[in-house]
């Protein structure tokens, strides 16, 4: 048996292997997922109880239109080779799809969800749109049926507007490339809106609105961007990125410019409007003025002159009366005094002689010297008359008749 180097053993192997596999499909699991600086792309493919490395070469890795991650499930195009360095065998993919639905479907949802994480799609960050735009662009296919259909609905409703038409691939892997570049010069001319759309078409038809690098620069424009592109159910990222989605193109036109006819009908409402806004105003004002001049005429100087000597004359005449009638009372009331002043006086002395005869015998009866009873005195303190009750023990007090006067002090008081 000839005896073989490890490099020659590794060659036989590597040319039964590549002869016998040329061509595999494979079902697994992505893992350890590596993208070179190169452009490569390195991972493991695996299953439940086995495992096989992979490489995908820049050439093909550029043609992926979704990215890999680490757990998704795919299907592998490529061929067996083998690594002589290190003796190890791998596959050398030329495609891969995404396991159980399409690859352009994965990229695009992927895409969508890192965009919208970034705040790609916050409602906030877009821009309004000018109600009345002046020049807008269309970057579009100069040979679509879609620039066709803006221009018509553009001249039926605003004939006014500037339109610049930027001529770009819109299907292909050159049409994202194309759109990015028209996107970028259109944003530095100062345009009112830019519209960017085409016609209906299949997912890979309108794909070049799905680049990241298209919805880049929708984001980062300067100019209000309106995203038009293919039927009302095709949605594309352009859609959720821009500041105005639109379901088609004519739409577009529709949404962003105004009706010049419904304009001429809004300018007569408005006229109208105004003419009886106008009048009611005038009519307002002729009434004001009438109440002014009423209001005038009841405050002016003569009407206050003529107010004031009416009510001096009233007040004149009810002094008159109110005099009159107190000069009748105090009339009546002097004669009632006369008729009654002889009798109250008679009365008056009357009572007051009575009252000098009660007094006179009170001080008689009170006099010392006119009580001549015997065994009865007159009890006083500080020289005045008392009431033997009023006096206390140890207290002292005069006894007084109509000769002797008598000091004394209370040894015991007691009941009778």
């Amino acid at each position: 048996m000839q005896t073989l180097s490890v490099s020659s053993l590794n060659e036989q192997i590597k040319a039964v292997l590549e002869s016998t596999f040329s061509r595999v499909l494979v079902e697994g699991e992505l893992s350890r997922v590596t993208i070179h600086n190169s452009g490569h792309i390195y991972f493991t493919l695996k299953d439940a109880s086995s495992s096989i490395k992979a490489v995908m070469f820049k050439g093909n890795a550029s043609k992926l239109k979704f990215e890999l991650q680490e757990g998704l499930k795919v299907i592998l195009d490529g061929a067996i080779t083998l690594y002589k360095p290190r003796g190890e065998y791998q596959i050398n993919c030329f495609s891969i799809q995404p396991s159980g639905h399409g690859a352009l479907a994965l990229a695009y949802e992927q895409l969508k969800n890192k965009l919208a994480s970034q705040g790609y799609f916050d409602a906030e960050r877009k821009k309004t749109l000018p109600k009345f735009p002046k020049k807008i662009a269309l970057i579009t296919s100069a040979t679509g049926a879609a620039l066709q259909d803006m221009l018509r609905v553009a001249q039926n409703r605003y004939r006014v507007l500037e339109i610049d038409i930027y001529d770009v691939l819109v299907q292909g892997e050159n049409a994202a490339p194309a759109i990015l570049k028209a996107l970028c010069l259109a944003d530095t001319k100062g345009y009112d809106i830019i519209v960017v759309g085409r016609g209906g078409g299949s997912m890979e038809d309108l794909w070049a609105f799905n680049e990241e690098s298209v919805a880049d620069a929708i984001f980062k424009a300067k100019t209000a961007v309106v995203s038009a592109v293919g039927h009302e159910i095709d949605w594309v990222i352009s859609d959720f990125v821009a500041d105005l989605r639109a379901p088609t193109p004519s739409a577009a036109m529709e949404m962003i410019l105004p009706d010049t006819n419904e304009l001429y009908q809004y300018i007569d409402s408005v006229e109208l409007q105004y003419i009886q806004l106008l009048k009611q105003k005038i009519y307002n004002a002729k009434q004001e003025l009438t109440h002014l001049i009423n209001l005038y005429s009841g405050h002016s100087i003569e009407k206050k002159i003529s107010q004031k000597i009416e009510d001096v004359k009233q007040l004149q005449t009810s002094y008159n009366q109110t005099i009159s009638f107190k000069m009748q009372s105090f009339s009546k009331e002097i004669e009632s005094i006369k008729i009654r002043f002889p009798h109250v006086i008679d009365s008056r002395i009357n009572i007051a002689q009575n009252q000098v005869t009660t007094m006179q015998k009170m001080l008689e009866s009170n006099n010392p010297k006119l009580k001549s009873k015997k065994g009865f005195v007159q009890i006083s303190k500080d020289a005045k008359v008392i009431d033997i009750a009023s006096l206390e023990v140890d207290e002292v007090f005069d006894l007084m008749s109509d000769s002797v006067a008598v000091s004394a002090k209370v040894l015991e008081k007691r009941d009778t």
